[in-house]
């Protein structure tokens, strides 16, 4: 998770033209005569153009309609929606967020027990990357997503989206905590696209360092991430940890559904009535909006440099008793 993903025109030179037809024209190629519409092999599905991560075999279904079809994106931060009367009917396109790729559409007649959506995919506009050649394509840091047994429910991985300080030291402190399957370091909550590290150090772009934790809710729970996440940072200095200033430094959580922002409403409240901080908590508690992937070199930071700068450490008595 550590590539940086864009539109390129060599990418697109090479396409061929059902692929340019589809991904760079709205074009959309027939049913059941199509790459993967029935394609069962585990794997990763990347935009044909830029390589971004867009969906997993896991989230794979038979819609029995011709197209591949997925539940969910892998990272519904990738996909953008746009509405669609092209066919003189509402639909609702999607298209990577990176690569600007014409993908397909998305319908709610999917699986009910899925979160009722069906992904209705081109298979022109995908590449797929079986389990077996991940790491050898780059995409290795996607291989804890297969290693659930097949009893296991995919729809108990989740995210959680945090801002406290530095990325550096919160992704460390992380990555080592049961039930999480990856992370990675970014910006988010601000009003500029695209932005860089440079950028956000100038202090003008409204963005936040922050961290993306996906984590298995049958083995932890969000509380236990934001529970985790108030004891790795202090949430009672506003804007600021250790020697870091500036709002690209605050505390936040990013949620991204109502059940999200009232289990950190109520962790909040909770927290602040224990005394156990040393003041009151400074945390906003907002809407998750586009998490912009920092540059490799942000990524796995102390992993690569360990006697790097980092000002987070674990509180064990700024957790709340049982």
């Amino acid at each position: 998770m550590t590539k940086i993903y864009h539109k390129n025109d060599a990418a697109i030179s090479e396409l061929d033209e059902l692929q340019y037809h589809v991904t760079q024209q709205c074009g959309t190629e027939p049913p059941f005569n199509n790459a993967y519409w029935d394609n069962k092999e585990p794997g990763l599905y990347v935009d044909v153009v830029s390589g971004e991560p867009l969906f997993t075999s896991l989230d794979k279904y038979d819609s029995m309609s011709g197209w591949p079809s997925f539940t969910r994106p892998l990272d519904a931060n990738n996909i953008t929606e746009h509405s669609d009367d092209t066919l003189g009917m509402v639909r609702t396109e999607v298209r990577s967020k990176y690569g600007d790729s014409h993908l397909g559409h998305v319908f709610p007649d999917g699986p009910e027990e899925h979160g009722g959506l069906r992904y209705c995919i081109n298979s022109a506009s995908l590449r797929f990357i079986p389990q077996d050649q991940l790491a050898a394509e780059g995409y290795g840091d996607y291989l804890p997503l297969f290693d659930h047994d097949e009893s296991t429910d995919t729809d108990t991985i989740e995210t959680a989206i945090l801002a406290g300080g530095c990325f550096w030291g919160m992704e460390e402190l992380f990555r080592h905590q049961p039930g999480v399957i990856n992370t990675r370091v970014g910006y988010t909550g601000g009003h500029v696209p695209d932005v860089t590290y440079k950028d956000v150090k100038q202090g003008d772009t409204g963005h936040a360092e922050a961290i993306e934790v996906m984590f298995d809710s049958s083995q932890t729970s969000y509380r236990d991430i934001l529970e985790f996440f108030f004891m790795v940072h202090d949430a009672t200095t506003k804007n600021r940890q250790g020697n870091d200033i500036g709002d690209s430094y605050r505390s936040a959580i990013f949620v991204e559904n109502s059940e999200q922002a009232k289990v950190a409403d109520e962790l909040i409240k909770e927290l602040d009535a224990s005394g156990i901080l040393p003041g009151p908590i400074t945390t906003e508690v907002t809407k998750a909006g586009p998490f912009y992937e920092a540059e490799p070199e942000h990524q796995d930071y102390l992993q690569h440099y360990p006697n790097g700068y980092t000002c987070h450490w674990i509180r064990k008595d700024w957790k709340l008793k049982k």
